[in-house]
């Protein structure tokens, strides 16, 4: 990843968070009617670039499900007053609850971009800053601008300026392609990692590093897990074992991964702990069960992870060291791929009952499960960084003979509203949501 250099100058520091009205138990939004306008500038040749950044802004709202972005026909103030005051009566009676502005300059492919928040009824700026870059970066400014402009009027982390790692699928059913491919959170800058000769499943994400770790068929006899270096495009294998590793991820300080291991001599499969600086493994879970896909919790003291010792497969939290574990699922059915969340509160996963599967979510404790989704076949939740959006991938069931078509990667907000397909260039699956890049 290019670096982005940003001078960022605060123009006002004191404002206030304005929370949206939220149901959770009803899974309802009332979206905030926002004005974002197109940035002001002088430079005939950066009034192109302007318009973009103003237009990716709006969509990054618009795609959250929280606001709507107001028709820029009704607009009333032109954007060379604004750019010096705003006149707010103008915003009131188009009812705009928010107001995004602002400006840009440069020259030689260097921008500098200023906006300002305001809310428009107690006609206040909320916030404003200033950023210079290169002319090429001015989408991932569009993206922070998103951040900024989200987490000032929720109150909650941003999470546009991210990218979503997942696996690309292509060809039938019973001989799919799978390699990796990564893009922007709003499904640009879009391409491939690996060039399908082998192959990968459930890539995740360093939380500190431009690494991705996954598991791969490169060796055909013997699946393993594998670190990938995005700047570099170099692979690395994790760990000499002389079994099968899968189902990855990363520990919150990124130094260590958590994995399973099938033992080729037992052929139950178990929980280990790899150290990535001395390259050396711990065991964390030690039973003739069949223990798979944990999760680190944010603070790194526990992981979660399904096991089928209790005859189904349930979830379970346990210390590193496989102490104090316990059961947190407690509903019918059978769960899988649990994740938790960055917020540290809550645990989210797949659920198979009644020829159903679903994503659900409930408390790190096991209590308050619900579903958000459900279908033939959905899989694989993965977080948004503010821990407010979930992404998984969906098969619907075919009408020829009643199987899964192709996958496709969906988000959700965590109440259950505003479900929306990825558009990738071919089927999707596996996806694993980045942190922010800022």
């Amino acid at each position: 990843m290019k670096k982005v250099f940003l001078i960022t100058l605060f123009l006002f520091s004191s404002f206030k968070i304005h929370s949206l009205e939220v149901t959770l138990t009803q899974g309802s939004v009332k979206p905030t009617p926002i004005a974002v306008t197109e940035l002001f500038s002088k430079n005939s040749q950066l009034t192109q670039v302007g318009k973009n950044i103003s237009t990716v802004i709006s969509d990054n709202l618009e795609r959250s499900g929280l606001f709507i972005p107001l028709d820029k026909k009704a607009f009333i103030q032109d954007t060379s007053s604004l750019s010096e005051n705003p006149r707010f009566e103008d915003w009131k009676v188009i009812k705009a609850q928010h107001l995004v502005s602002g400006k840009i300059s440069g020259s030689n492919g260097k921008i500098s971009v200023e906006f300002r928040l305001y809310d428009v009824f107690q006609q206040k700026q909320l916030v404003g800053k200033k950023y210079q870059t290169s002319e090429k970066n001015w989408r991932r400014v569009a993206h922070i601008i998103s951040d900024s402009v989200f987490k000032n009027i929720t109150g909650e982390g941003g999470y546009f300026d991210t990218r979503i790692v997942y696996v690309a699928e292509t060809g039938p059913k019973e001989n799919k392609q799978k390699r990796l491919a990564i893009m922007d959170q709003d499904q640009a800058n879009h391409r491939f990692l690996t060039d399908g000769s082998y192959l990968v499943l459930t890539p995740r994400f360093s939380p500190n590093s431009q690494k991705i770790t996954y598991m791969s068929y490169v060796n055909r006899n013997n699946p393993r897990v594998y670190i990938f270096d995005i700047e570099t495009g170099k692979q690395e294998i994790v760990g000499e074992f002389p079994g099968m590793t899968f189902a990855p991820r990363f520990s919150p300080d990124g130094n260590k991964i958590v994995m399973s291991y099938t033992d080729p001599d037992i052929g139950n499969s178990e929980i280990y702990i790899l150290d990535l600086k001395t390259r050396i493994s711990s065991r964390v879970t030690n039973n003739s069960a069949i223990d798979v896909s944990a999760s680190f919790s944010p603070d790194g003291k526990n992981i979660v992870f399904n096991s089928d010792r209790s005859g189904r497969r349930h979830l379970y939290v346990t210390n590193l060291d496989g102490e104090n574990t316990k059961r947190i699922s407690r509903e019918s059915g059978s769960y899988y791929t649990p994740v938790w969340s960055p917020r540290g509160d809550m645990i989210a996963f797949t659920k198979q009952e009644g020829g159903q599967f679903y994503i659900g979510v409930m408390e790190k404790d096991g209590s308050n499960e619900r579903m958000i989704a459900k279908s033939f076949h959905v899989e694989g939740p993965t977080w948004a960084p503010n821990g407010r959006f979930l992404m998984y991938f969906k098969e619907e069931r075919t009408d020829q003979d009643g199987s899964g078509g192709e996958s496709s990667l969906y988000s959700i907000d965590l109440t259950g509203y505003n479900e929306r397909r990825v558009i990738t260039p071919l089927g999707g699956s596996d996806p694993a949501w980045s942190p922010l890049m800022h």
